[in-house]
């Protein structure tokens, strides 16, 4: 469980903190807007009406006691910027930041985020993986190259073992296997593939979903 610093409470902050608040984290938010933050105050361990681009009601925040704080606002670069470096400024632990451009990400670390985030990139990406895959139910991208990805068990493979099919040989390292809601983590090199089975797999981004898009 993890101390949140959340500001800015538009369509990507409260989704975000949907997520959080379901792993168990202590979320506090911020926001100018008194409408949004009435209405979310209820779900959040601290709710506030504020302007983070005031620097007293950043230092009013004791910046310093949150795990991570999260720059969520996408409609005012500006904002976004400034607030970065004033938390920063005051101490913060670890910040990250939203952008939409490679131009606002490379300003965002210049100032001192610590990570930065593209919540439409991200989606975007996601979906046209997706499109032009099949069988890839889900993936989280690592860096420039490397990703996890779920795919499918190709028809084939079924009723053969790990080793019998050999995954590696096409650049997939089998991290876990999904079948329903039953998760079986590391699995041996005897274990036998069934139909509906799903595969948790680490490897080279293009490699996986050349073999996604080509087996049946």
């Amino acid at each position: 469980m993890k101390s949140i610093l959340l500001i800015g409470m538009g369509k990507f902050g409260q989704l975000l903190g949907e997520n959080l608040l379901d792993m168990s984290d202590e979320v506090m938010i911020v926001d100018r807007d008194e409408d949004v933050i009435n209405m979310l105050a209820p779900k959040y361990t601290e709710a506030l009406i504020g302007n983070c681009m005031n620097i007293d009601t950043l230092q009013a925040l004791d910046v310093p006691s949150f795990d991570v704080c999260v720059v969520a606002i996408g409609e005012d670069f500006q904002s976004s910027l400034e607030i970065t470096s004033n938390l920063k400024d005051l101490g913060a632990k670890y910040v990250v930041s939203r952008a939409d451009t490679d131009i606002q990400r490379k300003f965002l670390l210049r100032v001192g985020a610590d990570e930065v985030v593209y919540p439409n990139r991200d989606i975007a990406e996601k979906v046209a993986v997706k499109l032009n895959a099949e069988k890839v139910y889900d993936y989280f991208e690592l860096d420039s190259e490397y990703s996890i990805f779920e795919i499918a068990v190709p028809t084939k493979w079924f009723q053969k073992t790990i080793l019998a099919v050999n995954p590696r040989a096409h650049g997939l390292n089998v991290l876990t296997i999904k079948r329903g809601s039953t998760v079986i983590p590391s699995p041996g090199a005897d274990y036998i593939f069934e139909d509906g089975d799903h595969m948790v797999v680490f490897g080279n981004t293009e490699e996986i979903i050349k073999f996604a898009n080509k087996t049946k």
